[in-house]
């Protein structure tokens, strides 16, 4: 195993303990160059609620590169891990998308709406290459393609190095990929349970708040008792099997709550801010 640095940064911070904090983009140069200096541990660049352009995706890859920032720091990967959230459902079994995220290198895969075993293995299975059945963590079978061209040179590898590290983590502790599925339904929660103990190599459990309110019949009502509910009984379920939960929605004003409630990962709102809109509305007496 050649010793290069940990690439992650979302595993690394997971790894010491630390509470990753990253947001949702869309798929645009623009955002990736914007993102690209922050202090964000990653950026979840959106492909399920955007349209699907993995030429674009692959843009916003490259520019998150910057050649002063790797001189500085020493290594080749982003100062902001890049991952994406697909647009498949869990349902959907659409492995494919993985694939082809992975292969433009990609650090991570989104999951939507996984709410069955099978669908977790088909997630988790999704993002590993195939290995002999009698090696060590066989399971979840590896279904990915074999073409590491791409995803070896943007991670700044060979590709034998590229192999040894494109495992899931943490089901492979030298692993760079990070599997989040997302619970974003009722079943989803009733199977979590069995998820969490029967597929190794989830990363985070994502909640999906928006999904699981339509499920439970008061839409974005998020401080509803019964979506409360359901969303403590998720964040339980996963600190019983030691896994990560995650917040989607985190601001200024929700961010220590968040926190208190035992939240490990955060997918914070970037601020669109208008100071020049605000100042002049001040000024001329239209605030």
């Amino acid at each position: 195993m050649s010793q290069t640095p940990r690439l992650n940064n979302v595993i690394r911070a997971l790894e010491h303990g630390q509470i990753p904090i990253t947001t949702f983009a869309p798929p645009s140069i623009e955002s990736a160059i914007a993102l690209s200096t922050t202090a964000y541990d990653g950026v979840i660049f959106e492909a399920e609620h955007n349209p699907y352009d993995i030429k674009g995706l692959r843009d916003c890859l490259q520019y998150m590169l910057n050649r002063r920032e790797i001189l500085d720091r020493g290594t080749l990967a982003p100062a902001v891990t890049p991952i994406i959230r697909i647009p498949a459902n869990g349902s959907e079994m659409n492995q494919w998308l993985a694939k082809q995220v992975l292969d433009i290198g990609a650090y991570g895969v989104v999951w939507p709406r996984v709410s069955t075993v099978e669908q977790a293995f088909n997630a988790v299975g999704a993002c590993r290459y195939p290995r002999p059945r009698q090696a060590a963590a066989y399971e979840p079978a590896g279904q990915r393609g074999d073409s590491p061209v791409h995803a070896a040179r943007y991670w700044g590898l060979t590709q034998q190095e590229y192999y040894e590290k494109a495992d899931v983590w943490p089901l492979s502790p030298h692993g760079e990929i990070l599997v989040i599925i997302m619970c974003e339904e009722v079943q989803a929660i009733d199977n979590l349970p069995r998820i969490l103990k029967e597929v190794p190599g989830i990363g985070v459990v994502l909640i999906g708040e928006g999904d699981l309110s339509q499920n439970l019949g008061y839409p974005r009502q998020y401080d509803h008792p019964t979506v409360v509910d359901a969303m403590t009984a998720i964040r339980r379920i996963c600190g019983e099997h030691g896994v990560p939960c995650g917040h989607p929605h985190v601001d200024a004003n929700n961010a220590q709550k968040v926190l208190d409630d035992g939240y490990r990962f955060l997918a914070a709102a970037p601020a669109r801010t208008f100071a020049g809109l605000e100042a002049c509305r001040t000024i001329t007496g239209r605030t």
